[in-house]
């Protein structure tokens, strides 16, 4: 099979034993993102001399033995919210366009440390607000299974570019869904840790009680191997946590025999695409016929999770993004005659349209006379979604849905209509507001060819459990990719039938 087709993990056992050098991956890599970028668009930059660099680098440090991680020498990439020292990060907007932040993310130092090879910064919805990756300064990102489709957002050039092959594995960020909505629309895998368990050092936040990185990858294998790597606790980030034995990796075998799994009622009723409700009730049937316990349960407030969810993401939005005032850096636009003149027009022209109308709504929200009515009243609603995911996971191990109500619509089709762009996030929202860890794979394809997502939502700090249960549904199909053939089976071999 094509070297692009492999797996990040199997990839890094042929690097360490010596079957296939770092360049070469690296060299290969390149060449793919060469070939399909004009058609996907999946990065805002390439680092290729950068990457070839590194990779000889890395290569003499496998050599030495002082770079020994699953990962080492494989190349991945990473979404342009996230800072790399010297390297533009731009968070896909005309305000930041040639920001060079002088320091590096947390989870860019772990990946380096690893010694991976970071290829470039992936396309995103400009400061991640967005469901679609068409909200960026620099254009849209296109599906690889319908180029006429989506991607998904915010994360949405992160996961084309795993799904398109021009990238191993990506690093996302995930506020209300943007790791798990791209994942489920591109047909790859995306975890959403808990809350605190991966440092917000270096992300540049959108709302940064919900901002959360996390991996996307090709299969579940990947991302544990992935979240390993950039998880831990971080004195720079005092929301960070020090988790007790974190080896996800570990967590890949074992099964869900045993397991008690909960499907939330509200989860499947009005706006569920009917092939997507099928697709996803048939993977908790092969579940439960590998043993877990699967029944239907109740889930408190979470017809409430989208109100709530975007009263407080745009009153935080609001509050972080009144830095980009023309006045410390980014863009300044010209010929303004006072200081109030400068932040009016700055941002006027800086920001895109859609997050003018978060900042706007986040102004609203909390302004005075209407703080309790909106702002305050949303943090309550937080905290009864929260109290009813905790006496849902007094009964269940884990609860299983969809990822989002429909496959990946059309470009444009969302655009003009911001409030049905916000009900897609339906499923992944309250996750967000409690903290919690998710993971959505591929579960099924519509009439259409598009893959269709399963979401499986834990318990706080319970992604070892999530890996499990999704690593034991992963195992009874294969998947091919759009662009990049058929992935590896972990175990030398290409799969050789698709998933259905």
């Amino acid at each position: 099979m094509k070297l692009t087709g492999l797996t990040a993990v199997e990839l890094g056992r042929r690097i360490k034993s010596g079957e296939i050098g770092v360049r070469e991956a690296v060299e290969a890599q390149l060449d793919a993102i060469s070939a399909k970028e004009d058609k996907y668009h999946c990065y805002i930059t390439v680092l290729r001399e950068e990457a070839l660099a590194r990779a000889d680098e890395v290569q003499k440090g496998i050599r030495e033995g002082r770079y020994t991680s699953p990962l080492a020498g494989v190349p991945v990439a990473v979404k342009d919210n996230i800072c790399m020292r010297g390297v533009r990060t731009t968070c896909a907007s005309k305000m930041l366009e040639e920001f060079r932040p002088p320091y590096s993310a947390a989870v860019v130092e772990k990946l380096e440390a690893a010694g991976t090879v970071i290829l470039g910064k992936t396309n995103m919805d400009e400061f991640a607000m967005g469901s679609t990756t068409e909200t960026s300064f620099f254009g849209e990102t296109k599906n690889p299974w319908d180029i006429t489709r989506v991607p998904g957002g915010s994360s949405g050039g992160a996961a084309a570019a795993v799904a398109a092959g021009e990238a191993f594995a990506a690093l996302g960020s995930d506020t209300g869904g943007s790791i798990r909505q791209p994942s489920a629309f591109c047909g790859v895998t995306g975890i959403k840790p808990t809350y605190g368990t991966v440092s917000r050092y270096g992300l540049i936040a959108y709302a940064s009680s919900l901002d959360q990185i996390g991996p996307i990858a090709r299969n579940v294998e990947d991302c544990a191997a992935l979240l390993e790597l950039i998880a831990g606790r971080d004195e720079r980030d005092s929301t960070s946590v020090t988790r007790e034995g974190p080896a996800f990796g570990s967590a890949l075998s074992g099964g869900v025999r045993g397991m008690r799994i909960g499907i939330p009622r509200g989860y499947f009723s009005g706006g569920l695409d009917a092939e997507v409700k099928d697709a996803v009730l048939a993977a908790a049937g092969v579940l439960q016929e590998q043993g877990a316990e699967v029944e239907e349960s109740e889930l408190e407030a979470v017809d409430y999770a989208i109100p709530a969810y975007y009263v407080i993401a745009s009153a935080e939005a609001g509050s972080n993004l009144s830095r980009y005032d023309g006045v410390k850096y980014g863009y300044r636009a010209p010929g303004c005659g006072g200081l109030q003149e400068v932040y009016k027009k700055t941002r006027s022209e800086g920001f895109g349209e859609e997050v003018r109308r978060r900042m706007l709504i986040g102004a609203f929200v909390l302004s005075s006379g209407y703080y309790d009515a909106y702002y305050g009243k949303a943090m309550k609603v937080r905290e009864v979604i929260r109290q009813g995911f905790d006496r849902a996971f007094e009964r269940y191990d884990m609860l299983l849905g969809p990822t989002a109500p429909t496959t990946a619509p059309k470009l444009g089709a969302s655009l003009g209509d911001p409030l049905k762009m916000y009900l897609g996030d339906i499923y992944t929202v309250a996750v967000n507001l409690a903290g919690l860890p998710a993971i959505s794979l591929p579960c099924g394809r519509d009439r259409a060819g598009l893959p269709i997502g399963l979401q499986l939502i834990g318990r706080p700090f319970g992604e070892r459990e999530l890996i499990r249960a999704a690593r034991s549904f992963e195992q009874t199909r294969q998947w091919r990719l759009p662009a990049a053939g058929c992935i590896s089976d972990g175990r030398g071999g290409a799969a050789e039938r698709e998933a259905v």
